[in-house]
């Protein structure tokens, strides 16, 4: 909304200073002037560019929480598959999801419901408190899902002022009850519960992963790039390390270099100690570089976290007058670096900052993990009890402490957004186009946890949650996921004031004049006919009765009425001496003027975060497809389960007949697939091989066959041109190649190659799709 920006943003109002009560009316009054004519200039276009790709990065988001939910599910389902303890029942669960939502069917939701959960929904969205109640009620196996709902669905539009800053006191009426009934300082906001969930949940919003790549992508693809660079430092590791390539290099041990010893032994070697010594220096130096990087960004920061740190401190200091500057600064800290920024620098992978991080980089991913825990010990309270080689880390801790905690305190240092807050809700009732995207599960999940927790949410019978709920009646039952489409619901308040009420609440509430009003309406009227004339656009000085007169004669008849409205109102501003023609309105003028500088500078703004926002959008979308490619080779694993079960109760616990659309499906008759060809040079062109020991000269006379003489089973036979019998031959199950991705191996071992597993995976599930 170009015109509310505007106003809204604007200096001083003629008469009353620019208090916040008039600002606010001038934002609301703008909203109303905008209902007249859409304005179609660049400003516009570019706004409105923005507004539709902030949209499509909210639902993106949404999709990627959902494809990681998903995925960590099918993991420790698959983990158990693999052992064949998984029963039938988890089966065609596991099996459920992976079906595809069939979009085609309407969702079976009459009108008079359908009204029924619009005002539902609109009650929960404008009313935080309800959902905040709810956060501290329910179980933490449920909480997953209902954040779903609250983070990416009722307040999805993470680019929307007014449902982050919904959401933002949502989070404030969490955190005082999570203080309020804390029993110790030491385990505020420590332990995995909903709150701490939620505030985990929140930092994977769209700002906060726009964050994140923008300040940390470039600091850790650098570090990745030196594979070889070990800064190992625990002692027991080098020791081992140091053993092994003495062993390597000379094929026996010295005496006095024994295997299996203590970590005292391992620390007290001088060689070990003198490994360790400058990879301390090193580790110190690049963590002050991640440090300063991040120090630096605090502009930054999105305003939605930095208000968590303000509320933090806030309620600390309130609940705990004792408290230590020191003791504060943890509290902030376990939020800001434990919950948000070190998960990324451990797994850049999950947060998009890297495209991937091969095994053989796993002296980076190590270097990775000590530095968070750095980052950690200087942010909150160090503990080197299960740890004692990070007490010579320490000096970071010491030189760092005094200005990480200003960095912490000045996290804090963020205005609050009440007055827009209050703003925005009055024009929240005036609108008709509020809308969530949800799903029938996410609806039902919902209705089922507030009629579950009822009499602790609203116990009078006249408050309005218990009314609506009442109407609802119970909860359907969850659908199959096939059946769980999305719809579009409307958001509406059967309490609803009409917009002439809020007019009249806002004069008597903040004693706002109808002078004030006049004065800022024919200011909103003026900077839009600029906008939509665009010869006057760049036209200084700006004469505003010669702007009237050629919107009063232009052959637009919108323009036609607006240009003859604003020179009425010009003439009642005089009449009331709130402006003079004899200084050709210089106040007006002034302001009008102002405002257009604005607009300019605003749309160089709008441009320049399209652009940084078309890169977020663009590495979501990549994360979104490494996700399906994950789902994907868990529906050829359990594919080939299916494939290769025997009959129900024949298993001896094993994995059995799995139930495909309510039929049990037998297995089928095992049919020889391949053999299928690769060359060398094919491999090592698609990564899938990660080191080759096989001369340069040779290479090209050297290809693969690949055969899968079994469901879920593969031969890989490696051969040279010329030769009959194959150098290489080794037998792989889809199982084992799964169970190594699971436990982080990503390398597959074939004497003469070394291959890389999960790209294996991918060719093989590519290579063998079998047909149902």
């Amino acid at each position: 909304m170009a015109t509310l920006a505007s106003s809204s943003s604007s200096g001083a109002v003629h008469g009353n200073g620019g208090n916040r009560s008039t600002n606010r009316f001038s934002a609301l009054q703008s909203l109303a002037a905008e209902q007249d004519t859409e304005i179609e200039d660049e400003l516009a276009r570019s706004q409105k560019r923005l507004r539709d790709l902030k949209s499509r990065i909210s639902a993106q988001s949404k999709k990627n929480f959902v494809l990681e939910r998903d995925v960590r599910y099918l993991d420790s389902r698959i983990a158990l598959l693999i052992q064949n303890r998984m029963a039938l029942d988890e089966k065609e669960e596991v099996r459920e999801h992976l079906e595809d939502v069939d979009e085609s069917q309407d969702a079976n939701l009459d009108d008079r419901r359908l009204q029924q959960y619009s005002n539902l929904f609109f009650l929960l969205q404008s009313e935080p408190r309800h959902i905040a109640s709810l956060c501290r009620l329910v179980s933490l196996s449920e909480i997953d899902t209902l954040l779903q709902t609250v983070m990416f669905t009722l307040y999805g539009n993470q680019y929307e002022s007014r449902e982050e800053h919904l959401l933002l006191t949502m989070f404030q009426s969490v955190l005082s009850a999570q203080f309020e009934t804390a029993t110790e300082f030491g385990s505020l906001l420590r332990a995995n519960t909903p709150v701490s969930r939620m505030m985990t949940t929140y930092t994977r919003r769209g700002p906060g992963q726009s964050y994140l790549k923008s300040v940390l992508a470039e600091r850790i693809n650098s570090l990745i790039e030196h594979k070889d660079l070990n800064l190992e430092i625990n002692p027991l590791k080098v020791y081992e390390q140091m053993i092994n390539s003495i062993l390597d290099e000379t094929g026996e041990l010295p005496p006095d270099l024994p295997r299996g010893v203590s970590p005292e032994v391992a620390a007290a070697n001088p060689d070990v100690q003198n490994i360790i010594a400058p990879r301390v220096t090193m580790l110190m130096e690049i963590a002050n570089s991640f440090l300063l990087t991040i120090m630096d960004s605090i502009d930054s920061v999105p305003y939605g976290i930095r208000w968590i740190c303000k509320q933090i401190r806030s309620l600390t200091k309130r609940k705990y007058p004792e408290a230590t500057d020191y003791a504060i600064c943890s509290l902030i800290g376990g939020f800001f670096f434990l919950r948000f920024i070190n998960p990324a620098i451990v797994t850049p992978q999950a947060y998009m900052l890297i495209d991937s991080l091969p095994a053989s980089a796993k002296h980076p991913r190590r270097t990775l993990t000590l530095i968070a825990k750095m980052l950690q010990n200087l942010a909150n309270k160090p503990s080197y009890s299960k740890e004692a080689y990070m007490m010579s880390l320490n000096p970071f801790v010491d030189i760092n402490k005094t200005r990480m905690n200003l960095f912490l305190n000045s996290l804090c240092d963020v205005g609050d957004f009440y007055d827009t807050l209050e703003m925005d809700q009055y024009m929240a009732l005036s609108k008709k186009d509020l809308m969530i995207n949800i799903t029938l599960n996410e609806l039902y999940n919902t209705q089922s946890l507030l009629v579950q927790h009822l009499d602790s949410l609203a116990r009078n019978d006249k408050q309005h949650l218990r009314i609506l709920l009442d109407e609802l009646g119970p909860a359907p039952a969850q659908v199959p996921r096939k059946e769980n489409r999305t719809i579009e619901l409307p958001l509406y308040s059967r309490w609803e004031m009409p917009i002439q009420d809020i007019t009249t609440a806002l004069l008597a509430e903040n004693n706002i004049t109808q002078n004030d009003i006049l004065y800022m309406e024919t200011k909103s009227i003026f900077v839009q006919l600029i906008r939509s004339i665009p010869q006057l656009a760049d036209r200084r000085p700006v004469v505003l009765p010669g702007i009237a007169e050629r919107a009063a004669t232009a052959k637009d008849a919108t323009l036609v009425r607006k240009g003859i409205k604003v020179k009425e109102m010009l003439r009642e501003l005089e009449e009331l001496r709130l402006v003079d023609r004899k200084d050709s309105y210089k106040l007006l003028t002034e302001e009008v003027t102002n405002e257009l500088i604005h607009l300019g500078n605003l749309r160089e703004k709008v441009i320049l975060e399209t652009r940084s926002l078309e890169a977020v959008y663009k590495t979501i979308g990549d994360h979104n497809q490494y996700l399906r490619s994950q789902l994907e080779q868990y529906k050829a694993y359990l594919q080939n389960v299916r494939q290769t079960s025997g009959g129900k109760g024949k298993s001896n616990g094993g994995v059995g007949v799995v139930s495909v659309a309510g039929k049990e499906q037998k297995a089928q008759k095992p049919q020889m697939l391949g053999p299928y060809k690769f060359t060398h040079q094919q491999f090592e062109k698609d990564g899938i091989i990660m080191e080759t020991n096989v001369p340069e000269n040779r290479r090209p006379s050297i290809f693969f066959l690949i055969t899968s003489p079994t469901p879920g089973a593969f031969l890989i036979a490696l051969h040279y041109k010329g030769r009959e019998k194959a150098i290489l031959e080794m037998d792989l199950k889809i199982d084992d190649l799964l169970e190594k991705q699971k436990d982080g191996v990503a390398m597959l071992d074939l004497e003469y190659v070394s291959l890389n597993v999960p790209k294996v995976l991918a060719l093989l599930n590519k290579t063998f799709q079998r047909k149902k």
